[in-house]
């Protein structure tokens, strides 16, 4: 969306994993701003902290940058891609060794004027 009444903020190397973060995700975009905060808020997952300061950049962009309202900004557009995984490994029985995967996302949130 590269519309001038649109503002973006980026969340890069966000630990937990892709899949937690976009069912967060799905649930605030298309709201408006006020509607999402107060969702984040209430949710019992812990993406909703990285997703929360993200979507606050994003709104402090818009009002910085472009001027623009929030209490009259909707979620546009909120993705999570995935990230680098940490590797890391744990001892196991009989000398092995378990690997474990530490997923990492990045969280892509925009807000627009609803005239946009």
């Amino acid at each position: 969306m590269a519309n001038t009444t649109t503002a973006q903020a980026h969340g890069r190397y966000i630990r937990g994993s892709v899949s937690k973060v976009r069912r967060v995700l799905d649930q605030i975009r298309g709201r408006t701003y006020r509607d999402a905060l107060i969702m984040l808020e209430f949710m019992p997952y812990r993406s909703t902290g990285p997703i929360t300061k993200v979507l606050r950049s994003a709104v402090a962009n818009a009002e910085h940058n472009l001027g623009l309202d929030p209490s009259t900004l909707i979620i546009s557009q909120a993705i999570a891609d995935m990230g680098p995984s940490l590797k890391r490994f744990r001892p196991r029985a009989q000398g092995r060794a378990y690997a474990i995967k530490k997923q990492t996302c990045h969280i892509s949130i925009a807000v627009a004027s609803p005239s946009a």
